[in-house]
């Protein structure tokens, strides 16, 4: 595999950097807040990491930060080089990047992951890759090195629209669940029992078998995916309910609730916190 180059360490970004490292990947890595893994070598800056590497991922929160890093990064480029973006960005942000990539003579794919923490640091993620099919090719190599699930979506931007129509789900699902716990605790009911009813149940889904008891009951709130973090995601699906002319009511209700806990909580706590903030709202009768 080539020289790649690792933009992002952050709580997903560092494990699958160090996955690479552990598999033989040459890494050259760049983190805004200075951290960095054994066997890889630290770029100064993004100028010095695209000299570096042909082949650069990028793992970072949001399009505001890729564009950030772009800005820097773009003119440094060599002709020939492939930015994966494997971040969770707005889809409208990735295909006007790819046009200015490809102007350059460099390619693009959008390759976002699924699966937290525990999976980045398996190596065990799902990623959703979209962009052309020789773009794919190159980096298959270095995706399967962080990922065991690859599932091509289409061209460019494809990935990030079905990423973010993802965490809409999952984030509905994670508030249905908090609220049918809080409903199911106020009757007495045995929340241990619930959650075995719902896994053994169609009302099964990702919350009821790996946060409810593990993170939110228990009170550990510790999921490894920030709430503002969700947050964004259900405004990239909203910009495309928008854009598309979907109505989708239940996204319009699932954005307010998680807005007002954001601005209970902020930013930076687990996104399984959600069920803390159901269960401190007003009891109606």
């Amino acid at each position: 595999m080539e020289q790649v180059g690792f933009i992002g360490l952050g709580m997903m970004g560092k494990p699958m950097a160090m996955n690479l490292v552990s598999k033989g990947v040459s890494v050259t890595s760049l983190d805004a807040a200075g951290v960095t893994i054994p066997g890889a070598a630290a770029a100064a800056d993004a100028a010095a990491l695209a000299q570096a590497a042909r082949l650069v991922i990028l793992m970072l929160p949001d399009s505001g930060i890729v564009a950030s890093v772009m800005a820097a990064l773009l003119p440094a480029l060599q002709p020939g080089s492939l930015v994966v973006d494997m971040g969770s960005s707005e889809p409208g942000e990735t295909r006007r990047w790819a046009a200015a990539l490809g102007q350059k003579g460099c390619g693009m794919l959008d390759a976002p992951v699924s699966g937290g923490v525990t999976k980045a640091r398996a190596g065990t993620l799902a990623i959703m890759v979209g962009g052309g099919d020789a773009d794919y090719a190159r980096a298959e190599p270095v995706l399967k090195a962080v990922g065991e699930n690859l599932i091509r979506t289409g061209g460019i931007g494809s990935a990030h629209a079905m990423k973010a129509l993802n965490n809409y789900v999952y984030a509905a699902g994670l508030l249905a669940v908090s609220e049918a716990a809080q409903m199911a605790e106020a009757q007495g009911l045995d929340l241990g029992i619930f959650a075995s009813v719902l896994n053994a149940s169609s009302g099964r889904n990702i919350a009821s078998e790996t946060k409810l008891a593990q993170e939110m009951t228990s009170g550990r709130y510790a999921g490894g995916f920030q709430l503002g973090l969700m947050r964004k995601d259900l405004e990239t699906a909203g910009s495309i309910s928008e854009q598309t002319g979907v109505a989708a009511d239940m996204l319009q209700l699932c954005r307010g609730v998680w807005t007002e806990a954001l601005s209970e909580y902020g930013p930076k706590v687990d996104n399984t916190e959600i069920h803390r903030f159901i269960k401190s709202r007003p009891v109606t009768v």
